[in-house]
């Protein structure tokens, strides 16, 4: 009878020893499966969006990354290639022949930004931002302007800010894609930037295929192609920049900032798994578009550039306004980034900045404060 009480016993201890482990482990799956707090102070990740530096300028950026901007506590890094890289499928597409960076050249890139565990994403500008003001169109309106969406406008005509690609001409995506491809393949990334950002020219009435159709319907059309191919077929995330997408009505931003021609609506048409660079360069007490794009379900990354008082405003709203939606917050730089990395490596004495040279540095270094993994 001992025996069996004894038994007993140790049955009955081991049992409640059980059940306690199997609470605590319950108690610590439940813990681990909460979403983790939104901070106060930052957001998530600090990225740095820059040009793509012509050839001669490349190591120089390289050895910025690895030597300064790894340090300041960059984890993102967008690069703007544009037509700046020397597409295989397409060589006449290079914007300045000679100039151009080769796969190899990207390659380094990629092996530094692995050392870091910075998250590379390479940017082909899609749809607008084929020319630059009266220097005349990129490489691809050069090569194929039967692409351009307003031919029969003058390339000095005054009050063109930039071009856009027609989104309905049937041959122009296959050569996208395919310029996309390469990039995805030399920066082995697992995101990709399509710009669209300012893109004024669209639903031209003397297009035979855009005239008398909505400009959302288009833009959305032109984003929804993208996104096909990027996301659906290859797997990988999909940004793009936001101002498109916010009617300057609703919003109250300038023209550059949000829209005024019709394509705003495209917000409701295209796919909420897509991250909006939603960029802002003015000092405002408040951004409504942040809790806009969280509310309607997307990720978004506040983007700032050359004023430390408006970076500072922006991060601030930005951070107080995470619904547990923005994963991050970006300084665009939009100057010579081989200039800019000389800056940032001490050897380019600051004084010979230009005022927005000297803006970015400034406006990095004070995001850089929160972020640099020496204060981590």
């Amino acid at each position: 009878m001992k025996f069996i009480y004894y038994r007993n016993v140790v049955f009955l201890a081991v049992a409640i020893l059980c059940l306690a482990a199997s609470c605590a482990s319950t108690s610590k799956s439940a813990h681990l499966s909460q979403p983790a707090p939104v901070s106060k102070t930052t957001l998530p990740s600090f990225g740095v969006h820059v040009f793509a530096p012509m050839k001669d300028g490349w190591p120089v950026f390289v050895k910025a990354v690895d030597e300064a901007l790894a340090p300041m506590g960059v984890t993102t890094l967008i690069v703007q290639m544009d037509y700046q890289y020397a597409f295989q499928s397409h060589p006449e597409l290079a914007e300045v022949e000679g100039s151009v960076v080769t796969k190899e050249d990207v390659a380094a890139l990629v092996a530094v930004c692995r050392k870091h565990n910075i998250r590379l994403i390479p940017q082909l500008n899609c749809l607008g931002h084929q020319s630059w003001g009266s220097s005349g169109n990129h490489a691809l309106l050069r090569k194929y302007p039967q692409f351009d969406e307003t031919p029969e406008i003058p390339r000095d005509a005054e009050g063109v800010y930039s071009r856009s690609w027609c989104p309905l001409h049937p041959d122009v995506n296959p050569i996208v894609f395919s310029l996309m491809d390469e990039l995805i393949d030399a920066f082995q990334c697992d995101a990709f930037h399509v710009g669209m950002d300012e893109v004024f020219l669209i639903a031209n009435p003397n297009c035979p295929r855009c005239a008398g159709k909505d400009p959302a319907e288009l833009f959305a059309k032109a984003v929804n192609d993208y996104y096909q191919h990027l996301v659906v077929e290859k797997k990988l995330t999909m940004y793009m920049w936001g101002d498109r997408l916010l009617d300057r009505s609703a919003m109250g931003y300038n023209k550059y900032e949000c829209s005024e021609n019709g394509t705003a609506s495209a917000v409701d048409r295209i796919p909420k798994d897509i991250v909006i660079c939603d960029w802002h360069y003015s000092r405002r007490d408040e951004y409504p578009s942040i809790p806009f794009f969280q509310e309607k379900g997307f990720r978004v990354w506040p983007s700032a550039w050359r004023s430390v008082t408006a970076t500072k405003a922006l991060h601030t709203f930005s951070v107080g306004a995470n619904t547990g939606k923005v994963p991050g917050f970006l300084c665009t730089t939009w100057t010579s980034t081989a200039e800019l990395s000389e800056a940032l490596l001490g050897q380019r004495e600051e004084s010979s900045l230009d005022p927005t040279q000297a803006g970015v540095l400034a406006s990095m270094r004070e995001i850089s404060s929160l972020y640099s993994k020496k204060d981590r």
